[in-house]
Formats: structure tokens, sequence, C-alpha cells
């Protein structure tokens, strides 16, 4: 399965290499690169939980073909152990005016099983300015899921925004090794107001979040004695550099 993995993260890169191609040979372009954490935080759970968490991305390119790197995770700081840990090295271009098309590898190192992923993916705005990000990935057992991000920036004056989230995990065939059923498996849902310090480079912010587990996610999680779902105060900064 793990040949799987690779030939699929191939299929993209190769696929967004060949659409970039004939615009690196025309003309010269100048290279971009940056560093923004959409999402840095401390999380005060309903139990008392304390968690930081982080998502955020490095890049390097031009308008035509980016490299990213992706990471996020969650840091139980009670019992020192990470939750959740995702990085993914992703080629990324442009396939519409308002989409770019993605493809590459997925590291998932949490405190247990580790587990690689090749991954395909369309990332932009949608019609009413929402930010979309969908992923399909397929492991190195050859299981598929997929994954749908969006968030809305809602200006509430030029510096305050409220800006709503949502990110739905499905998996099309169970994990368990991994705690992870097949259907509908876990949602985030969350609403942060920020406020823009410095031209939007440093935004600090405060917010709630809901997770669940759903379905065969959530009955493998009541085997193991954990829950299946919590609430979150959240308060952090965005930086964009």
């Amino acid at each position: 399965m793990r040949i799987l993995l690779i030939a699929f993260a191939w299929l993209g890169v190769v696929a967004i290499f060949t659409h970039t191609t004939s615009a690196w040979a025309q003309e010269k372009h100048m290279v971009f690169y940056g560093l923004q954490l959409e999402e840095l935080e401390y999380r005060q759970g309903d139990e008392n939980e304390d968690l930081i968490a982080w998502n955020g991305d490095a890049f390097i390119g031009t308008d035509e073909i980016k490299l990213r790197w992706l990471s996020e995770g969650e840091y139980d700081q009670d019992a020192e152990v990470f939750e959740t840990l995702e990085n993914r090295l992703l080629l990324q271009a442009p396939i519409s005016t308002f989409f770019d098309a993605k493809g590459g590898i997925r590291l998932d190192a949490p405190n247990g099983t580790d587990r690689w992923y090749g991954v395909l993916g369309v990332t932009g705005l949608a019609p009413q300015w929402f930010e979309i990000d969908a992923d399909l990935f397929v492991s190195e057992n050859g299981d598929l899921s997929a994954r749908l991000d969006a968030e809305y920036e809602l200006l509430l004056t030029n510096r305050l925004i409220l800006t709503p989230s949502a990110d739905i995990n499905v998996a099309f065939s169970d994990d368990r090794e991994i705690g992870i059923g097949s259907g509908v498996s876990s949602v985030e849902a969350g609403l942060r107001l920020s406020y823009d310090l410095i031209d939007r480079a440093i935004s600090p912010y405060a917010g709630i979040v809901y997770e669940r587990k759903l379905g065969n996610t959530a009955d493998f999680a009541r085997d193991e004695g954990e829950d299946t779902e919590g609430w979150w105060f959240v308060i952090g900064t965005r930086l964009r550099f």
C-alpha cells in the first residue's frame, strides 16, 4: 500500500508541474516566500484541559507554482503529549482565477501510531468569499479519507474581524489502529474575534471551539475511555510574515 500512497502523491505533483511548465519556460517569475500562523492559541477545555494548538504554513515559489509546508497540532500540557500532530509538504499551482490545485504527502505523528498519506486537493475562494480547503487522502494502508475546511472573515470594522470556521473529516473505511471509523468521523466549529494591530501581520484574538467525534470514530473513543465532544475557550494570535 505504501507504493499506492507514493503514486497518489506523485500523481498530484506531476499534474501540477505539467500545468505550470509552459509558463516557466515563457518568462522569469519573481520568487515569493512567507510564513503565516492562522492559529497560535491556548485552549482551556470544559473539563479544565490545557492545550496549545497551532495551524500554519510556510511557502516559497512564484505566482505559477509554490512549495508549501503546512503544520497543525494540539499539545496537551497536562499529559505532555501531542494529541494531534500533522505535517504536509505540497506543491500548489493555480487552476482558475480563485482556486489552486495541490498535491504531495502528509505525515501524522501524534502520541501513538504514525501514518503517512498521499494528498490531492484544492484551495481558494468560493462565492461569497468563503475560504475553502478540500483534501483527499490515501494512507499507506490504502484507506481513503477526505477533509473540508471552510471559514469566513466578517469585517465588523477595518480592524475588528469575526471569523466563523468549520472542519469536517470523512473516512471511507475503518482504521481502528488510529481510532478512525468509516463515515463522518469528526467535526470542529470555531468562532474567533480578532483585532489587527499591524497591517494584519499581528492579530490577537479570543473565541470558542466545539469538537465532536461521530459514528464509529466516537464508538472507538468510548471504548478507549476518551471523550467524544468538548467545548474550548481559546486565546491566541495570528501572525503573518
